[in-house]
């Protein structure tokens, strides 16, 4: 699964050992984006959608500089355009409807949608936010996209018979949005489902769903897929027959109690191994970090692993989110250098298999 990796290694990187380091996708909004986005809402603010997209396309400029100057081999514009994982895409898609908010928890509401026809594609979700995001970077950008199961999963179904087939017709259209990414030179695509870790017995639907998304996709196009907490036993060694080359998981909130899950020599895809608590407010140690990046070492070689924060962190203060970031870079080079001198017993069970007589 290593092919397409080495496409994003920097250039004269200084060691024979590459971690690719990167995000999950959402990072702190500026304060001034917020207000901008509350002013636009207000109907008497004389706020224009113009002045909006001003201020959307200076905060992705901010952060996706920011991203760079943390260190990160792969840069996401920290999803300064989108509001909600499923409500933005919702919005972009025929066939969905928005009826109000429905609390989910405590005090919390979600505008969740409901599909009151069949679903169709219509103009581009993401093109037009990659473009202005390469045009600022001076490093490879990835696509986080929300995934077919959860779009499906989390919006009422009032057009079709069951949530499969919805799902499924979902996957058709992302793949759809893939295809336009391509072409626009995307070449890092992420799925995030968060809803196969709530549901998953439904591991056969997503595996179904995935090769839908990644039917004719090139192979130099690298597909993750993101899962964020749960019990990934229910799912795994299913997601072996996954047509993903990463797999993204959320283990250091669970102090890494679940890397033996993987760690049976069996593990197929690369593994994106979350290596800072996007559910802390406090930047980790470089030390602790590299710590935790070994325990990624436990289920792939150095050559397979990716290393990124648990999850999307805009729920962070900006100057901790950044801290996090910084200080995960800085743990990966360190621990580079180390593995090029030898000084990192590598746990990889794969390494460990005794050879055939």
């Amino acid at each position: 699964m290593t092919e397409n990796r080495e496409q994003f290694r920097p250039p004269e990187h200084p060691t024979d050992h590459f971690l690719l380091t990167t995000v999950v996708g959402s990072y702190p909004k500026p304060k001034w984006l917020n207000r901008a986005d509350d002013l636009h809402e207000d109907d008497e603010s004389g706020f224009t959608d113009g002045h909006l997209h001003e201020a959307e396309d200076d905060a992705c400029r901010v952060i996706t500089n920011e991203h760079e100057r943390a260190g990160l081999d792969v840069v996401v514009d920290g999803e300064m355009r989108r509001n909600e994982m499923v409500e933005f895409f919702a919005h972009r898609i025929d066939g969905y409807e928005f009826n109000g908010p429905v609390k989910v928890w405590g005090h919390n509401y979600f505008d969740k949608p409901s599909v009151t026809e069949e679903v169709a594609y219509d103009e581009p979700w993401l093109v037009d936010e990659f473009e202005f995001t390469t045009g600022v970077a001076d490093r490879p950008v990835k696509v986080p996209i929300t995934g077919p199961y959860t779009l499906a999963n989390w919006s009422f179904n009032e057009a079709y018979d069951d949530e499969e087939a919805l799902a499924y017709d979902l996957a058709d259209l992302v793949n759809e949005e893939i295809e336009k990414l391509v072409e626009a030179g995307a070449r890092y695509i992420q799925i995030d489902e968060p809803a196969l870790a709530t549901t998953p017995d439904d591991h056969a639907i997503v595996g179904e769903c995935l090769e839908r998304i990644a039917a004719d996709v090139p192979d130099d196009v690298r597909i993750g897929l993101h899962v964020c907490y749960g019990d990934y036993s229910r799912i795994y060694p299913e997601i072996n027959e996954f047509p993903i080359d990463e797999f993204d998981v959320e283990l250091c909130n669970g102090d890494y109690e679940q890397i033996e899950t993987f760690a049976d020599g069996e593990f197929e895809p690369d593994l994106a191994l979350g290596v800072v608590d996007a559910h802390v407010a406090e930047v980790e140690p470089v030390e602790d970090i590299k710590e935790n990046i070994k325990e990624g070492l436990k289920v792939v070689p150095p050559e397979r692993l990716t290393v990124s924060p648990d999850c999307g962190l805009k729920l962070l203060p900006r100057e901790v989110a950044y801290g996090k970031m910084e200080n995960m870079v800085q743990a990966a080079r360190e621990l580079e250098s180390e593995l090029d001198a030898g000084e990192v017993d590598v746990g990889y069970a794969g390494a460990q298999a005794p050879a055939d007589d």
